[in-house]
Formats: structure tokens, C-alpha cells, sequence
């Protein structure tokens, strides 16, 4: 019987930093939104509510990486129960650097508020961006939720569209002061966020190969879309 209450007491703590991650998913994908909606309405108390939310971001990281090492002095897992607390542990690290990337927008509205250059370039790429990258970190939070690898695979295809992307914007801002050279601030702020974007999906696609790491074993990261679709579908 106390073996048994004890395997219990271990299924509990690991679910409960499980279920953890998940909530501080949940609350970096609303940062993710709000920044960027933002800067679209130049909401400076949206902006001062990102930035307070990564202080709860950076507290859970903190509370979820503590268990996690308590669970490795405590319990000694093996197997999968130690591919799960690496994966966790990684995990984490990607969504608070997605929370950082989020506070950096919030902050760039801030930056231009306060320099009185709010005129509103235009977001369409931006906001395609940001929607793309909300979708990828929903995948690979819900593929974490259900040890599920079927979509990570899609996570990684719309990575690669959000650095077309990107490299749109890009070319787009470079036209844009070379034509009108008072533009040359403004685009290189909404330069800024583009990139803040763009290594949000690097960190959700980070998140889906950790995915596949657990369920399957398999270290997906640096190999080609083909290669992962391979190792996570077969």
C-alpha cells in the first residue's frame, strides 16, 4: 500500500507540472495577442498590461523549474518520466523567451508614445505574422497536452511560412524609407517587432521537436521538414 501511495504521489506531482506548463502557455499566447493588438491601437494600457504579465510568465518558470528539479532529486526518473521533466524544462524556456519577445513589442509602444510617432504604418503582414505564430504555440501546447506528435510536423511547415514572411516585411520597409526617408524611424521600429514575431515561431516550433523527443525518442531539431515528418508520423 505505500508503494502504491507513492506511485500515486508521483503521477500527481507530474501532472500537476504539466498542468503548470499549460497555464503558463495560456498566458503567454494572451501576451502574444495583446502586444501586438497594442501597437495596432496604440493601447498604451494594453502595452503596461504585457509587460505586467511577464512578471507572472517569469514566476512560473521559476515555480515549475523548482519542482522539476525536487522531482529529479525525489523520484530519479527514468525512461519517459526523465524525457518528460527535460522536456518540460526546455519548454519553459521557450515560452518565457516568447513572453520576452511580447514584452519587447509592448515596450516598442511604449517607446513611440513617448517619442509622439504613433501614425499607424500598416500591420496586415504584422498581424498575418502574429496569427500564424498564436496558432503554432497552440498546436505544440495542445500536441504537449496529448503527447499527440500528428500536428507537430504542421507547427514546423508554418515556421517556414513565418519567415517568408518576415523577409517580406522586410523588403516592404527597406521600399518604404527608401522612397519617403521620414518613414525610416517608424519602419525600423515595426522592423523590430516583425523580428520579435519571427523568433516566437522558432520558439514554438522549438516546443512541437520537444514533443517528438518525448512521445518518440527522437531529437527532430536541426533536421530537414522531411526528415521530422519522417521520424514523427512513422
Amino acid at each position: 500500500m505505500q508503494s502504491e501511495h507513492t506511485f500515486k504521489q508521483y503521477d500527481t506531482e507530474l501532472e500537476s507540472v504539466r498542468a503548470k506548463v499549460l497555464q503558463m502557455g495560456g498566458l503567454v499566447e494572451d501576451q502574444i495577442g495583446l502586444a501586438v493588438k497594442a501597437l495596432a491601437e496604440t493601447d498604451i494600457q494594453l502595452a503596461e498590461d504585457v509587460i505586467e504579465r511577464d512578471h507572472e510568465v517569469n514566476a512560473l518558470e521559476v515555480a515549475i523549474d523548482e519542482d522539476c528539479s525536487h522531482i529529479i532529486a525525489r523520484r530519479q526518473p527514468a525512461a519517459g518520466d526523465l524525457r518528460m521533466i527535460m522536456m518540460v524544462v526546455k519548454t519553459i524556456t521557450d515560452l518565457e523567451r516568447i513572453g520576452d519577445e511580447a514584452t519587447k513589442i509592448a515596450r516598442v509602444v511604449k517607446r513611440l508614445h513617448e517619442n509622439d510617432r504613433m501614425q499607424s504604418p500598416r500591420f496586415n503582414e504584422i498581424r498575418r505574422m502574429c496569427d500564424q505564430v498564436r496558432g503554432m504555440l497552440r498546436i505544440s501546447l495542445d500536441a504537449f497536452a496529448r503527447l499527440d506528435v500528428s500536428r507537430t510536423v504542421e507547427v514546423a511547415r508554418q515556421d517556414i511560412l513565418v519567415d517568408d514572411d518576415f523577409r517580406a516585411v522586410i523588403r516592404q520597409l527597406i521600399t518604404f524609407m527608401l522612397e519617403d526617408p521620414r518613414t525610416i524611424s517608424m519602419s525600423l521600429e515595426v522592423l523590430f517587432v516583425a523580428k520579435a514575431i519571427e523568433r516566437m515561431g522558432d520558439h514554438a516550433k522549438n516546443i512541437a521537436e520537444y514533443v517528438v523527443y518525448m512521445v518518440k525518442g527522437k531529437d527532430v531539431r536541426h533536421i530537414s521538414l522531411k526528415e521530422m515528418e519522417r521520424e514523427a508520423l512513422n
